[in-house]
């Protein structure tokens, strides 16, 4: 049985995510939610992602009615948070620190209803990089595909030739992690009312 809610809303901009629910069939709207993603001191990545992702759920949650998915994904380079690099240059240094390592991509999921919370958790998939030369990190960095992506890089098109493996959620590294919020809303609805007959 599938959960059926009165609406869902995308408290997300992101095109990334908007095609992971249309691909698995979801009906939603969006509902960009305003957040400043800057860390806290002393936060972790993996804190960050999840207080961003219930931070966006929230402010969704109380401008517009439905449950309303918020999501956050960061890199995490041995417990340094990159987030979507400033400018150029800053996206070179992150392609730079990742090329021949393993890093973490977390991603922090939550819904919200009402202005509450009601279900959040936390996606880890493990990404390991080529070598890549100082060429292969330019051309890519110019191409603008990382401009606007945590960690400077996507892994889906062009950005797959970064990647040599992963351990986990490929979703996840895309911005979304569909399994774990297919299991987030089946336990929201078994809290809820809303229940298919």
């Amino acid at each position: 049985m599938t959960a059926r809610f009165p609406k869902l809303v995308l408290a997300s901009a992101s095109p990334r995510r908007r095609e992971i629910l249309s691909s698995i069939g979801m009906e939603f709207e969006v509902f960009p939610a305003e957040a400043d993603e800057t860390p806290m001191p002393g936060e972790t990545p993996r804190a960050l992602a999840l207080r961003l992702a219930r931070l966006k759920a929230e402010y969704a949650s109380v401008r517009v009615p439905g449950v309303c998915i918020g999501a956050d994904t960061v890199v995490d380079v041995d417990g340094v948070t990159f987030g979507k690099p400033r400018d150029r240059e800053e996206a070179f240094f992150m392609l730079r620190s990742l090329s021949g390592k393993d890093h973490l991509v977390h991603t922090g999921v939550a819904l919200a209803s009402g202005g509450v919370v009601a279900e959040s958790g936390l996606e880890t998939t493990r990404v390991f990089f080529g070598d890549l030369t100082e060429g292969e990190m330019r051309a890519f960095v110019e191409s603008g595909l990382g401009d606007d992506k945590a960690g400077a890089y996507a892994i889906q098109g062009p950005g797959a030739l970064l990647v040599r493996r992963i351990e986990g959620c490929y979703y996840n590294v895309v911005g979304l992690p569909a399994f774990r919020l297919k299991g987030m809303l089946k336990e929201l609805a078994e809290k809820s009312p809303w229940r298919e007959m």
